[in-house]
């Protein structure tokens, strides 16, 4: 009975915690109206898509982690709970590697969309804004992440993360399978970050 009882208990504290991963990447509507840098790249867009979530620590500590994400990189961060199923090779980096963090506008990084799909830096000010594009197709793409110093909230960073397309031709399907792809991938790395975070260089 207790062992059953300890298995129930489990399974809800895992489900709570897979829950509020979900719904902690959800951008309020005054971030979603808020212009970003590299917005002008793609304008107009058929499809936007913001995500949005703080971590607890300074954008200095948080910077290099997202400089360094990508295929053939630092890998798309996942929490150990998801990473267990993983083989090694397809783990992401645990830690920072310099060889990484050098990049530039104008650099190429290797996009998981395709074998031959790729990623352009178009914009880079540490340690607050990252600027990419790409195009696929006739879809021209954008995608950013910026980081600011939380409202209020001292050592925390927000982080917002802006996709843009166009033109795209299923838009009904982008809205939803599309959103739906993009909040699982984005919700799984913020929650991988946080747990690098706490566990690199004293970090919280």
């Amino acid at each position: 009975m207790w062992y059953k009882q300890s298995m129930t208990g489990r399974r809800y504290r895992k489900r709570v915690r897979y829950r509020l991963m979900f719904s902690s990447v959800g951008a309020s509507e005054a971030e979603r109206n808020t212009g970003r840098a590299g917005d002008a790249l793609v304008e107009p867009a058929d499809v936007v898509m913001d995500r949005a979530f703080t971590l607890t620590a300074p954008r200095e500590a948080v910077w290099p982690w997202l400089v360094q994400l990508g295929k053939g990189r630092a890998g798309w961060y996942l929490p150990r709970a998801i990473e267990r199923f993983l083989p090694a090779s397809r783990r992401a980096a645990r830690s920072l590697n310099p060889a990484w963090l050098r990049l530039e506008a104008g650099d190429v990084v290797p996009d998981y969309g395709g074998r031959n799909e790729t990623f352009q830096v178009a914009l880079i000010t540490p340690p607050a804004t990252l600027v990419y594009r790409s195009q696929r197709g006739r879809t021209s793409l954008t995608w950013s992440l910026v980081l600011e110093p939380a409202d209020s909230e001292p050592g925390r960073t927000r982080v917002f993360l802006r996709l843009r397309m166009a033109p795209v031709r299923h838009k009904l399907l982008a809205r939803t399978a599309g959103e739906l792809i993009d909040l699982l991938t984005v919700a799984g790395m913020a929650t991988g970050l946080a747990e690098r975070l706490r566990g690199h260089d004293g970090a919280t």
